[in-house]
């Protein structure tokens, strides 16, 4: 490396370290991603993004066109005047068993199970919600406190449980919603009678991957700097119109995906929608990460507080990118507990979606352990 390099790299940090790069830009950026939200926008301007609660509306109806079982389509309301929206499938040969509910992952909602509704209602109820601040659920402010905001969470759905009249429940949740399945059964034991994680977000501790002859780069840590204060998905909301076209190009998978169901762009249009409504759930998740996506409170560290009587059942994609090793760790934490861990083949982090068929089989199986 040139010593005009060197002389380079060392002005830079040396840059970074006066101005305070990361409080100023997050004042800056922090700001600009609020104001590419809603209430900027005078109400006789047209939005900025392409989008309506009627558009995710209608865009989760196509969703669920393909759906043959009956189901009822209804908001859950809970304290302070939000509601849950909530898809229910409970037919009278099954409505004695303990219910399934399914919990999405971050960005998601009950449109991206259109692949697992019909086979995981036929044994027992099943109950399909779109997260407190995704979806068509209510979209209020979170704390900015992580423990606060996971919180905020668990009570939206134990309270959710509690106006449905659920004795107890089968909990399964995908990556976020995996999270908030483990919070809610370590504080609300006597209500779960199995937890199924379907790829779990935020179990491991942050690892430290630097290794020490390969630092990272200075201008790296500088552009982590500026795009740390951002919300996840504030660029699809910044694009404006373009971000129907974004969704496509990044994400061409979900087409291919849902290739049995649709043949347009019906899954592309609603994970649009779903994620340009005001970012609230988006906004308590960035709240509950620390940088690069790790949780603040990984749940490992929490496992021991989990009533041993309660099984868990892991699940994950054999090409997925999450590291399994938690589910491994999980087990060796819980020796005297049922602990399950199953690989889907040719599955990647959307399991539930790319091995439907195994996917609802291998959910069956586990859930026609409970009564």
């Amino acid at each position: 490396m040139s010593e005009q390099v060197i002389a380079n790299e060392g002005f830079v940090q040396r840059l970074l370290s006066v101005v305070g790069v990361h409080s100023l830009v997050s004042s800056v950026w922090g700001y600009v991603d609020t104001t590419i939200r809603w209430a900027w926008i005078p109400s006789w301007l047209p939005s900025w993004c392409p989008t309506s609660q009627i558009q995710l509306q209608t865009a989760e109806d196509k969703m669920l066109r393909c759906v043959d079982s009956t189901f009822l389509k209804k908001y859950v309301p809970i304290s302070d005047g939000n509601q849950l929206w909530t898809l229910t499938f409970c037919s009278e040969h099954v409505k004695a068993k303990t219910p399934l509910v399914l919990l999405h992952g971050f960005g998601g909602g009950v449109g991206l199970w259109a692949q697992n509704l019909d086979a995981l209602s036929q044994r027992r109820p099943l109950f399909a919600k779109d997260l407190l601040g995704f979806g068509q659920s209510s979209r209020p402010q979170f704390s900015t406190d992580a423990q606060k905001a996971e919180n905020q969470f668990v009570e939206s759905i134990e309270q959710w449980r509690a106006k449905l009249g659920l004795e107890s429940m089968i909990l399964l949740g995908h990556n976020l919603g995996g999270y908030l399945a483990m919070s809610y059964s370590i504080k609300y034991p006597g209500r779960v009678k199995h937890v199924v994680l379907v790829e779990p977000w935020g179990f491991p501790e942050r690892q430290d991957t630097v290794e020490a002859d390969r630092p990272i780069p200075v201008w790296i840590k500088a552009l982590g700097a500026m795009f740390s204060p951002f919300n996840p998905l504030a660029g699809l909301r910044l694009v404006g119109p373009l971000g129907p076209t974004l969704v496509q190009t990044l994400r061409p998978d979900f087409k291919r995906k849902f290739s049995s169901m649709f043949s347009d762009n019906t899954v592309s249009e609603y994970i649009y929608h779903l994620n340009v409504q005001s970012p609230s759930g988006e906004t308590a998740f960035k709240n509950l990460t620390v940088p690069y996506g790790w949780a603040k409170r990984p749940m490992l560290q929490r496992m021991d507080q989990l009533h041993p009587e309660i099984p868990i059942t892991i699940i994950y994609g054999s090409r997925s990118s999450i590291d399994s090793n938690s589910g491994i760790t999980v087990k060796e934490m819980r020796p005297n507990s049922h602990v399950e861990i199953i690989t889907i083949h040719g599955a990647g982090h959307y399991v539930y979606a790319d091995q439907p068929e195994d996917f609802n089989h291998r959910v069956l199986q586990v859930c026609d352990k409970v009564d």
